[in-house]
């Protein structure tokens, strides 16, 4: 069960800080998702500067479980890709959705088995 913790926190720590990095450096792509659902680019790099460092924070998680750091960046993640599928929700555009809540659910498998 640990191994498969890390192998998941891993994929995440890794999806997320691509994602984040996307978003922070203002890259069309990484904007793409956010603009669907009318976000503020401002706000957007603002989130993916959060998620970069939950990535960070995954990371550290892997090398330290029992830290308070890596608990918090999961379940930051976690209020995160709530956040986007709720966003995707009310904009009425849940087709956008998937690659949020594909993460929600890892995020969740992470939490549970943790």
């Amino acid at each position: 069960m640990h191994l498969t913790h890390n192998i998941l926190l891993g994929l995440l720590a890794v999806v997320f800080l691509i994602s984040g990095l996307f978003k922070l450096s203002g890259n069309p792509k990484g904007l793409e998702g956010t603009r669907d659902v009318n976000v503020p680019d401002t706000l957007a790099r603002a989130i993916g500067a959060i998620e970069a460092v939950f990535a960070l924070g995954m990371l550290y998680a892997i090398r330290f479980p029992d830290s308070f750091i890596g608990w918090l960046a999961i379940l930051g993640a976690w209020c995160t890709m709530g956040g986007a599928v709720y966003s995707h929700s009310r904009a009425n555009k849940m087709k956008s959705a998937a690659p949020a809540i594909i993460l929600l659910v890892l995020v969740s498998v992470v939490l549970v088995i943790a």
